[in-house]
């Protein structure tokens, strides 16, 4: 409990916020645009945000500082799962990381956790609560509980769920093994959401699986939606839509995004039609999509699309006469609400929060079954060949993204939220 010179402002005062990130790719994959976004919005309320991260680092507005708190970076893109070299084992942190490295288990969110702790049990009056991203490591527990922050906790959605899609489609015993290792960061995940003050996820779909999976009372868990800013994401005069063009984004080529059964979609699509596939993402080699890509022999009409601008992100749904996203299940997707943000219709599962986040099929959206390659190359077919539908669904899906999902309003109810865990400043302690 922090002493009564040192506790947080009340009211409607600026807060001052310690948010972590333990990675922040900056223009794909959901960790760090939510970073981005959230925090710009939160210094635009006035309040003072310092983002602590790990690489790959966030892009962030010029007034909110980043704090890096560097990993031994054994995933990053041009030389993933390599064995970090003795001399780079500098502190105890860098050996908790590389030990969980050497069985088999994602050691990021663990060591993370530990060295935002170390820096920030000398930081206590610096800041009125801390804010994490998904990190769920042993480190916010002890601040928690030793140094006596209020934390608040962002769960996206819980990681098992991850792990249950990823071992269900594994293409060997041993691949099967392999992620069983991987993924065994998320029994630290339960444990320690089990112990925060306040948890936070982006909508009711997540809430319900964050309680199933993570054992928390659902009364802890507080629903903001994220946004997307509608202003940067729209159609763009004078760009015309290219016929056949289908667009999607791969920030991770896993299991639960369901890219294979857009392939198998797309090769079936071809047979009847000209059709193109831009994936905005990277290809990752061995994967299997990778493999799927190539045993259809679908390179003379997809094309990866990586490392580019949100500007250039917005041409190319603005280029695109349909937008997808095929994911097996999302927490809330913010690669949907950009798509319909830009007045591109969009076509999407029914799998998690999709359909809360998305709307209603035929008005602000289309929808299908999720893993059901062939349902979604006959809806891709019947949109194509419907422009007026098109374009009726894609300006209602681009009103409903203005009507509730921005950046602004995230921020909002964000703040409303650390106002009711400083409210309350007992820890609350749960099971291990």
């Amino acid at each position: 409990m922090p002493s009564p010179e040192t506790a947080p402002a009340d009211g409607d005062s600026p807060l001052r916020i310690a948010y972590l990130s333990y990675r922040g790719k900056p223009h794909c994959g959901g960790q760090g645009v939510y970073t981005r976004h959230l925090t710009k919005a939160l210094s635009d309320l006035g309040h003072s945000v310092e983002v602590f991260s790990g690489q790959p680092y966030p892009v962030l507005d010029e007034r909110v500082p980043l704090i890096a708190l560097p990993s031994l970076d054994l995933y990053n893109d041009h030389y993933p799962m390599r064995k970090a070299r003795i001399w780079e084992l500098k502190t105890r942190w860098d050996l908790v990381e590389v030990a969980a490295f050497n069985t088999g288990t994602f050691p990021e969110p663990l060591a993370f956790s530990l060295r935002a702790w170390d820096h920030l049990r000398h930081r206590r009056d610096d800041f009125d609560l801390v804010h994490d991203n998904q990190c769920l490591g042993w480190g916010l527990v002890l601040l928690q509980q030793r140094v006596g922050f209020p934390v608040l906790s962002t769960i996206h959605h819980p990681i098992t769920v991850d792990r249950r899609l990823e071992i269900a489609h594994a293409r060997t015993l041993w691949e099967s093994f392999s992620m069983r290792r991987w993924y065994a960061f998320t029994k630290m995940q339960g444990r320690v959401a089990r112990r925060m003050n306040h948890i936070m996820t982006v909508s009711e779909s997540s809430k319900v699986d964050i309680a199933a999976d993570h054992k928390v009372d659902p009364e802890h868990i507080h629903v903001v939606p994220v946004g997307v800013d509608p202003e940067m994401f729209r159609p763009v005069p004078g760009v015309r839509r290219v016929p056949g063009r289908i667009v999607t984004t791969a920030s991770a080529d896993v299991a639960m995004k369901g890219l294979k059964y857009l392939l198998e979609a797309v090769a079936k699509l071809r047979t009847e039609r000209n059709v193109e596939l831009v994936i905005i993402g990277r290809p990752a080699e061995g994967s299997a999509s990778a493999d799927l890509f190539a045993e259809l022999g679908l390179t003379d009409c997809v094309s990866w699309i990586h490392g580019v601008s949100d500007e250039r992100i917005v041409e190319l749904y603005s280029e695109a006469e349909v937008a997808v996203v095929p994911s097996l299940y999302e927490g809330f997707s913010l690669p949907a609400i950009e798509a319909m943000s830009c007045g591109v219709p969009l076509v999407t599962t029914t799998g998690g929060a999709l359909p809360e986040v998305a709307g209603s099929h035929g008005e602000t959206c289309f929808q299908v079954p999720p893993g059901d390659g062939e349902a979604l190359a006959a809806m891709l077919g019947t949109v194509l060949d419907q422009p007026d539908v098109r374009d009726r669904v894609g300006a209602n899906g681009r009103q409903r993204v203005i009507d509730q999902w921005s950046w602004h309003h995230t921020a909002e109810r964000t703040v409303d939220q650390y106002r009711a865990l400083l409210d309350r400043q007992t820890p609350r302690t749960g099971s291990c």
